[in-house]
């Protein structure tokens, strides 16, 4: 008789329906893990829901803006006048001077620049107020002849008048005043943030050095961004001092009072995109009208507009437009949005800050070169 024991009989084990042989030592062969399942992989988001999301997102990002425009627009206007003025600090130090005393030099000369445009206001408007009680009269017979153009009679008008409330315009005069103040706490605290930011540049560019070994295409944003900005505001400030020389020059020829006055105006509001011709050319407008009629109102309209259409809207856009690259309708509602957020400030840092924006939304996106095309200026590539 041959005995047969269970070891000497090969078993066969079964593995997800296949048999496979023994490895021969006695251990099981291994079970095959199956291929992924599709079906348990995690799906994309639908992208409604990615767009709410990052809509809820703005809305709360920008709603902490507005409530910090007080800090948030001096930050942002000192760090552009940091970034305008660094190739004067490279200069500098290409000359042998030490980090500190460039420093210092920009710093002074912010400083000094800033306070002789405050003194040029100061006494123009002390100029102003003195010659401005002397068109009392004509106020009163201009108000008087508009008002019977439309309609209403001197009866209303005395209506009109006693119905105003000596308290509410005392509360105007009180929260003038505030604002007085508080522009002048926003000046002291503009020029700290100078010094300080004046300070930190000296190490900007070791900075976007170590950014870049690590994301590369985050330093190119940024110094596009920075390439950009200086671009737009020196050829804005030659052009904003060109077209303010030549209105004080003509408000001095025609006798209007202020003309200073007038042509810093227009080269603060050369600044503003777009509107910022009709801000600069209302003050001189009104003055004329009262100083001297109808005749020396269209007279300054026609000179602003003349002098703004030549040199901002044929001259100066050739040297701006590579740099900004904007198109004409971004810019329009860039100028909307950021006044609403920032405050009369933001109308200013309009175009700045959306250069900002789209350096760190856009640029630093290889994807959304489908905004890079609808923000663009048309021709741009």
């Amino acid at each position: 008789m041959v005995r047969v024991s269970l070891t000497d009989v090969p078993v066969r084990v079964p593995v997800r329906g296949r048999r496979r042989r023994s490895t021969g030592r006695g251990q099981p062969p291994p079970i095959p893990w199956p291929p992924p399942d599709s079906r348990g992989t995690s799906a994309p988001p639908p992208r409604a829901l990615v767009v709410l999301l990052g809509a809820a997102a703005a809305v709360v990002v920008l709603a902490g803006l507005r409530a910090v425009a007080w800090l948030a627009g001096p930050v942002f206007l000192a760090l552009v006048v940091v970034i305008t003025l660094d190739p004067v600090r490279t200069w500098l130090r290409g000359k042998g001077l030490p980090r500190w005393l460039t420093v210092a030099v920009l710093v002074a000369t912010v400083y000094t620049a800033l306070l002789a445009v405050f003194v040029v206001v100061v006494v123009s408007l002390a100029q102003l107020s003195a010659v401005l009680p002397r068109y009392a009269t004509r106020i009163d017979a201009l108000l008087r002849d508009g008002l019977t153009v439309l309609g209403v009679g001197p009866q209303q008008v005395r209506d009109l008048l006693t119905s105003v409330d000596a308290g509410k315009l005392a509360g105007l005069a009180a929260s003038l005043l505030a604002g007085v103040g508080s522009l002048v706490t926003n000046l002291a605290f503009l020029l700290a943030l100078l010094l300080f930011l004046g300070t930190e540049s000296a190490w900007a560019g070791q900075r976007l050095g170590r950014i870049a070994r690590d994301r590369p295409w985050i330093s190119a944003a940024l110094r596009r961004f920075a390439t950009g900005t200086r671009t737009y505001l020196l050829v804005t400030t030659v052009f904003g001092g060109l077209v303010a020389a030549l209105d004080t020059a003509a408000l001095a020829v025609l006798g209007i009072p202020g003309s200073v006055l007038w042509g810093l105006l227009a080269f603060v509001t050369n600044y503003v995109p777009n509107v910022g011709f009709v801000i600069g050319v209302a003050p001189p407008a009104v003055l004329a009208l009262l100083d001297g009629g109808w005749r020396p109102m269209v007279v300054v309209l026609v000179v602003y507009s003349l002098l703004n259409f030549v040199v901002q809207s044929l001259i100066q856009p050739r040297f701006v437009a590579g740099s900004v690259g904007l198109s004409t309708l971004v810019t329009v509602l860039a100028l909307v949005f950021w006044t609403w957020l920032l405050g009369p400030l933001g109308a200013v840092l309009a175009v700045p800050a959306t250069l900002l924006a789209k350096a760190l939304l856009v640029d630093v996106d290889p994807r959304a070169g489908w905004a890079d095309a609808l923000l663009s200026a048309p021709g741009r590539e």
